[in-house]
């Protein structure tokens, strides 16, 4: 798939072109990647942060996760889908945003075709990964935040930030860094170093939790934590493999390597624990395999199995150093590690993906490596999406949390709810074990 094919699926979807033809094959692939990815959050992703609270908090940290994946999604189809991938009338403001053309859904019929799928289709494939983006920052805050703020900064996160940087990387001709040639396959950068530093953003603005580092806070159930993880990792075949955008070889190819670097990035974590710690941990097991996926999402369709293994082992052990000495060091409170798996898995991945790129995969973007083989120069494209998301992100979670803040009257939970805990403080409701 050359460049004009990737530029004919994701950046004019709201039209229907002479050249496009539906697909059944596709068409079919791309419905069940989607409905893959929808399990990834209020399944696998709550169920994974879930069972690292404790128990007088989970039933509030899956409402978080939950909560985050119904109300971004409707603001990704209210004005979310047309300022990521419209088309502004001004070529300066079309760099960063996709204007309000398609708000709403305006403009697009039920039959028009993105490439060889319905537009529909790739509506809501999109709108899932909005939808699990602001939910993987969740996993930073809780067991302290008002639900009523995180919903509203959930609702204007999803516009103010998320929006823009899916434009800037997969908006197609004109996009900032979409133009620059920046390589992002499934969401390295988009995604997960978008949610894993908004989460640590977010984490610093509301603080610490109280008894936080002294107090033990031990997870209510791992074993929760390990299925979460595991339905990740089978809702990821749609979130990588769908990224090629139909039913052929790349989907393949991104198959292979999200499930190699995902076990390769297991086992180096589970040897990591055994080492330093004496003992290999389920906890340790189920994590390396979420840094894994992680680190091999803005590759998955650029590199070769050898690539995957590197991705994997390497993602995993500077996500592991971020969670066991970074975090330490700094004295942050990321209460479930968003940062410190998806913020650094992310960006790892999205470097190294200039040197471990295929350079004759027809997938690639036109760039310093797709042009003349430049992996020096591809690398430094790379440093500037990661430097300009970075920014984008921090500036920007800083702005929405503010003003969610000043909407709902301050983030905080006050000490004695969050003693009792949030369950029964927020939703009057009681977890029993299973």
């Amino acid at each position: 798939m050359k460049k004009w094919l990737v530029v004919l699926a994701l950046t004019l979807p709201s039209l229907t072109f002479a050249e496009a033809t539906l697909d059944t094959g596709d068409t079919a692939w791309m419905m069940m990647s989607t409905a893959l990815v929808l399990l990834m959050t209020p399944a696998g992703l709550a169920l994974f942060y879930g069972g690292m609270t404790r128990s007088k908090n989970v039933l509030n940290t899956y409402a978080m996760v939950f909560g985050s994946f119904v109300v971004a999604f409707v603001v990704w189809i209210i004005a979310g889908y047309s300022i990521a991938f419209g088309t502004a009338e001004s070529a300066t403001v079309q760099k960063v945003i996709g204007g309000f053309g398609h708000v709403m859904l305006s403009g697009i019929a039920w039959n028009d075709l993105s490439g060889t799928y319905p537009t529909y289709v790739f509506v809501v494939f999109q709108g899932t990964f909005a939808a699990i983006t602001v939910a993987i920052a969740s996993g930073s805050v809780i067991e302290r935040i008002q639900f009523s703020t995180w919903l509203v900064f959930v609702a204007l996160w999803g516009l103010v930030v998320y929006a823009p940087i899916t434009h800037m990387v997969w908006g197609g001709e004109g996009a900032y860094l979409f133009d620059a040639g920046a390589l992002d396959f499934a969401g390295g950068t988009v995604v997960h170093m978008n949610g894993g530093l908004a989460g640590l953003v977010l984490g610093i603005l509301v603080g610490k939790r109280v008894g936080y580092p002294k107090t033990a806070m031990k997870p209510a159930s791992v074993m929760l934590t390990a299925l979460g993880a595991a339905i990740l990792w089978f809702g990821w075949y749609g979130f990588n493999g769908g990224s090629a955008f139909g039913a052929n070889a790349i989907a393949g190819l991104a198959f292979l390597t999200t499930t190699l670097a995902t076990a390769v990035a297991a086992i180096t974590w589970m040897l990591a624990e055994w080492v330093i710690y004496k003992k290999p941990t389920l906890l340790g097991l189920a994590s390396g395999a979420v840094a894994g996926l992680v680190a091999i999402t803005p590759a998955a369709g650029f590199v070769d199995a050898s690539g995957a293994i590197i991705l994997g082992a390497s993602g995993s052990l500077f996500a592991f150093w971020g969670v066991t000495v970074l975090k330490k060091k700094l004295g942050y409170d990321d209460s479930l590690d968003a940062f410190g798996i998806h913020f650094l898995a992310g960006l790892f991945g999205a470097l190294a993906t200039a040197f471990l790129a295929v350079k004759d995969n027809d997938l690639l973007w036109d760039g310093p490596l797709k042009e003349s083989g430049d992996r020096i120069g591809q690398f430094l494209v790379q440093v500037e999406s990661v430097i300009v998301v970075g920014l984008f992100t921090l500036i920007g979670t800083v702005v929405v949390y503010y003003i969610a803040t000043a909407l709902t009257g301050g983030s905080r939970v006050d000490e004695e709810s969050e003693t009792i805990g949030l369950n029964e403080s927020v939703h009057g409701e009681k977890y029993t074990n299973f």
